[in-house]
């Protein structure tokens, strides 16, 4: 699914509360713009069996104390079950999701610093880290300078 159908699809999705549908499309245009820095329009994303991401925690090398959540977004499945031991624990999952919806989620994930999507299959060379608040910037630009709505609060993001 392209990037534009990927919007269209959130913004057909969203809770109708007069709001979601209003701030998807505001926002949009920087997600759009951000996936386009990826090579696949879709990337699997370890869960649970009750969908949760699976978190992978991190520490610095230098400073073990240093701590930081990460998400993993694979390009293929075969890459999921190489590099996470996903075939190994039947509670876990693999799911595809389009880059729109991960980036759109990752917005909102508190214990999340980043996502970190692998763009070359059958490695982890090369990836992209995009932090959350990094996004939350983004968007909270976006949204002051094309502001939507009088309904949308100037500090959702």
């Amino acid at each position: 699914m392209d990037l534009q159908a990927q919007v269209q699809f959130l913004i057909d999705n969203a809770p109708q509360d007069g709001i979601t549908p209003q701030l998807v499309a505001a926002i949009a245009p920087e997600l759009i713009k951000i996936a386009q820095q990826l090579r696949f329009p879709e990337y699997y994303i370890l869960q649970n069996l009750e969908h949760d991401w699976v978190l992978t925690t991190l520490s610095h090398r230098t400073n073990p104390r240093q701590l930081r959540q990460v998400i993993y977004a694979y390009p293929t499945l075969q890459d999921v079950s190489t590099t996470s031991g996903v075939g190994l624990d039947p509670q876990m999952i693999a799911a595809p999701m389009g880059v729109i919806e991960i980036l759109f989620q990752t917005i909102a994930l508190e214990p999340v610093d980043s996502i970190i999507f692998f763009n070359i299959p059958g490695t982890t060379a090369n990836a992209v880290e995009i932090k959350r608040s990094q996004l939350q910037t983004i968007i909270q630009r976006s949204l002051q300078q094309n502001r939507p709505s009088p309904n949308i609060p100037p500090n959702i993001a």
